[in-house]
């Protein structure tokens, strides 16, 4: 009878209890569920769409965007003018990319292999801090730094070093009116911003390098660049390479950094703003952007034979 009374008192509740715990993946099937029709809708959905619209094409006479298949909106990614925005683009992004890990290398190496206690939590903390602030305001303060009135120039004029300054910027390729209107300020602004995104992935993998393979390498007689060649390097390569998926997409889509400090040649993420925007060529733009998606799906495939995807 008191059996009977409790299980009355379950009800609903216990049944369904009982039904979860009998079928565990039921479980999360309907945790999962909610999450990816977002992803699916949201994110997959719209990459759909763009995809779509890049097929598509846009009448020269009329200024409307004609809804029938075609590949000449690709077509015109191959004319001079976009495929130089596609090339100076991807060739920013690989300088920043080996900009980076050179730099971040012996940061991170340091981190992994001497700092200690407090040392390395001024580690993280000098690292992580540029990332709580405003991605805007650093930009802007990098603007004020590069500009002709900025510490650099006034840096350069008390060293005497003014004429090397100009000659830089006197350069066809990199060159412009001042740092903060040119391809040598931009790049400079890209390493800042991305190098955390470097650092972190490579002092992880220089984490797990085992002491005793270095003091190995050294008691085979190896001298320390023959230990960094083949010992070190190679198994700290995976943290580089997944530092290099964010800094390497990270600066291929960015228009902000190139639309404040740069000049009027346009990358990739510009063209794309400027093309939805006031030119109105949605069907371009969405070729555009498609270039960067087929880029990184190579890259990341590589990064993933390299296990990068391993310390990430």
């Amino acid at each position: 009878m008191t059996a009977a009374v409790a299980e009355r008192q379950r009800g609903i509740g216990g049944a369904i209890s009982d039904l979860f715990f009998a079928r565990p993946q039921l479980v999360t099937f309907l945790l999962l569920t909610p999450p990816l029709l977002w992803i699916g809708v949201v994110y997959i959905g719209s990459l759909f769409a763009l995809l779509l619209q890049s097929f598509y094409s846009l009448d020269d006479f009329s200024g409307l965007v004609v809804h029938e298949f075609t590949l000449a909106t690709y077509e015109q990614l191959f004319e001079a003018s976009n495929a130089q925005i596609i090339l100076r683009t991807v060739t920013m992004a690989a300088l920043v990319t080996v900009a980076s890990a050179i730099i971040a290398f012996p940061i991170a190496y340091y981190a992994a292999r001497y700092a200690r206690g407090w040392t390395k939590a001024l580690f993280y903390l000098a690292v992580m801090m540029p990332l709580w602030s405003s991605y805007l305001v650093k930009v802007y303060a990098w603007k004020l730094i590069l500009a002709k009135e900025g510490i650099i120039t006034w840096f350069a004029n008390e060293l005497h070093l003014r004429w090397l300054l100009d000659g830089i910027l006197a350069l066809p390729v990199v060159g412009g009116p001042s740092l903060s209107f040119s391809y040598i300020g931009t790049f400079l602004v890209f390493v800042y911003i991305w190098l955390p995104y470097m650092i972190l992935p490579t002092q992880a993998a220089l984490e797990r390098v085992p002491a005793n393979f270095i003091e190995a390498s050294a008691d085979l007689g190896a001298d320390p660049r023959q230990t960094f060649r083949t010992v070190i390097f190679p198994l700290a390569l995976p943290g580089i390479v997944a530092g290099s998926i964010f800094t390497f997409s990270l600066t291929l889509g960015d228009y902000i950094i190139p639309q404040i400090v740069g000049n009027s040649r346009l990358m990739i993420g510009q063209a794309v703003y400027t093309l939805q925007g006031t030119a109105g060529n949605i069907p371009l733009a969405a070729a555009f952007t498609v270039v960067p998606m087929l880029i990184m799906a190579i890259y990341l495939w590589m990064a993933k034979r390299m296990g990068a995807f391993n310390v990430l």
